[in-house]
């Protein structure tokens, strides 16, 4: 292979190199080690969560494959936001933010120091797209390592995870379940590290990350620290050397094509509804003209559900690796993707998809034999959201509403929504509409997920709808909830001039939200409209209320 000069490399006499090699010789690193690519080791470990806690044993065997291909490995820290954990804080809008903080903090240590090129150790939420993000960014050689998930347990002789305590901590908020039971259940849900198991928006994202071409095929999703994990790791260790050498960068790899095969594939397991905004926000830091949001809606018609993993159907997230996994997906899929489209291997989806096969056509269905063949996401418009709302709808079971129409039910924040659920004044075909939960308006996107559940434990899952400008786990598979409604209301959207009482129409498949007020009437309340200061004064997310750009563009920062 054809050695190029490495940008690492600096001219010999001059202080930058001067400096830098007396930094790096008392680090151990020869003179022999100066002339070798120099891999950045993105490792977001944490103490904090579960799902970070094997990222340090991670890291160590990434470096020993990096050293073993011919590279000099530098690990790097990064913030390890688990939504579980930092959602504690401040009404959960840390969780958002905490994505960009990951993108800018690799910005300054991986291009202020010149390195050649970098593995991410992807895990929970926002880690993955956060890491992608920078990688178009900055546009150096980038493979992201993808860290397996959490081994589930058992809880009275019936499968328990981290969605299961989730869904049932709701229901005991409306004293349907006790405490002990509630203990028992969170005592038994998790057993190894890891993120969630199901599909969730890490195991999406990581699903997102393989279909996108940036991390190697065959990875999404795996047992964590397992032997086939670890052997994925020690590829991706070597690879990335190779890729220095080859100046194989992410904007050659993150095409328009790219992104609608990211698309097909979470249209196809009903992922998480995350990863539309994580997807657009890595296309604005490509520099590209996509509209994800337009991309699913055109998709959303021509791709069926393939796969039905929790939350959505009965299969484990175990059931989905064996049967092949994402890349099994892209093999369903492969009439309708990109098949040119790049990967970190250096070739195309149709050379990586030509030995592929599925081990189990039951969990990884045909095209012409789905789960479903109407979508599971639903991207919604309409005078309450001009620019986009999403439903997501999973297999449309039974007793599952398509439609609703009613009176809404008006909160600005979630406490107060919350309390108003216990007291029992939210009646049966209402529409609770949770405002205030935007990206300006959290600032930061609160989440509605709680109150989701809270009112699945009340029994009033099929007989409220819910309607939000805040964002949804991708856990949340229950009634019908339409979140991400653009503009906010924190913006004068219509969301924020809506009034208790006012009669809202929800209609999945006419793929429909509509608000019942005279236009007349709205322009008054419009006129009236006075938007509130940001809630933060001070600090992480004051700065990001100030800089966000909307959702339809990503939700990525700016100069104002």
């Amino acid at each position: 292979m054809t050695k190029r000069q490495l940008r690492s490399n600096f001219e010999p006499g001059t202080s930058r190199w001067a400096v830098r090699r007396a930094q790096w010789r008392a680090l151990g690193l020869t003179d022999e080690d100066m002339e070798k690519p120099k891999i950045a080791i993105v490792n977001t470990s944490s103490e904090l969560s579960i799902c970070f806690s094997h990222l340090d044993q991670v890291s160590a065997r990434v470096k020993e494959a990096v050293r073993a291909a011919g590279g000099i490995p530098f690990e790097i820290r990064t913030i390890a936001p688990s939504d579980f954990i930092i959602s504690a804080g401040r009404a959960a809008t840390y969780i958002l933010p905490s994505r960009d903080l990951i993108t800018n903090d690799i910005e300054v240590a991986v291009e202020g120091a010149q390195l050649d090129g970098m593995i991410c150790l992807a895990s929970c939420d926002k880690t993955t797209p956060g890491q992608i993000m920078a990688a178009a960014r900055i546009d150096l050689p980038t493979l992201v390592a993808l860290c397996g998930y959490q081994a589930s347990g058992q809880y009275r002789n019936h499968h328990m995870d981290i969605e299961e305590v989730f869904l049932h901590a709701g229901h005991h908020a409306a004293g349907k379940l006790s405490f002990e039971e509630l203990k028992e259940m969170s005592e038994n849900a998790i057993r190894s590290p890891g993120v969630c198991s199901g599909m969730g928006t890490a195991n999406s994202m990581h699903s997102v990350c393989e279909a996108l071409g940036m991390a190697l095929p065959g990875g999404a999703p795996v047992r964590a620290m397992s032997d086939r994990m670890m052997d994925y790791v020690d590829r991706a260790g070597s690879r990335i050397v190779d890729m220095v050498w080859e100046d194989l960068r992410p904007r050659k790899i993150l095409t328009p094509g790219a992104f609608r095969n990211a698309a097909a594939t979470v249209l196809a397991v009903s992922g998480s509804i995350n990863t539309i905004k994580h997807l657009q926000a890595i296309a604005v830091e490509a520099g590209l003209d996509v509209d994800v949001y337009r991309m699913f809606e055109e998709l959303s018609g021509e791709v069926p559900i393939l796969a039905a993993v929790r939350p959505i159907g009965p299969n484990s997230i175990e059931e989905f690796e064996d049967a092949g996994g994402a890349r099994g997906i892209m093999k369903r899929l492969e009439p309708i993707i990109d098949r040119e489209a790049l990967t970190v291997t250096g070739r195309t989806w149709g050379e990586e998809l030509e030995d592929v096969g599925i081990a189990d056509p039951e969990v990884i269905r045909p095209l012409d034999r789905p789960f479903a063949h109407k979508p599971g996401i639903v991207l919604l418009r309409g005078s309450l959201a001009p620019d986009g709302a999403i439903a997501k709808v999973g297999l449309r079971g039974p007793g599952r509403p398509m439609s609703f129409d009613g009176p809404a039910r008006v909160f600005d924040n979630s406490p107060s929504a919350e309390a108003a659920l216990k007291e029992r004044v939210v009646k049966p075909g209402e529409v609770l509409v949770l405002r205030g939960m935007g990206v300006r308006g959290g600032p930061g996107m609160g989440g509605a997920s709680r109150l989701v559940f809270a009112l699945d434990g009340a029994g009033l899952g099929p007989d409220v709808a819910v309607v939000t400008d805040g964002q949804l786990s991708g856990l949340v598979n229950v009634g019908l909830v339409v979140g991400e409604v653009k503009p906010e209301a924190f913006t004068g959207g219509p969301l924020g001039l809506v009034k208790d009482g006012d009669r809202i129409t929800i209609d999945v498949d006419g793929r429909s939200i509509e608000l019942h007020v005279p236009q007349a009437e709205l322009a008054i309340r419009r006129e009236a409209f006075v938007e509130k200061p940001l809630s933060a004064e001070k600090g992480w997310l004051s700065l990001y209320g100030s800089t966000v750009t909307p959702l339809e563009k990503g939700a990525t920062l700016v100069a104002r």
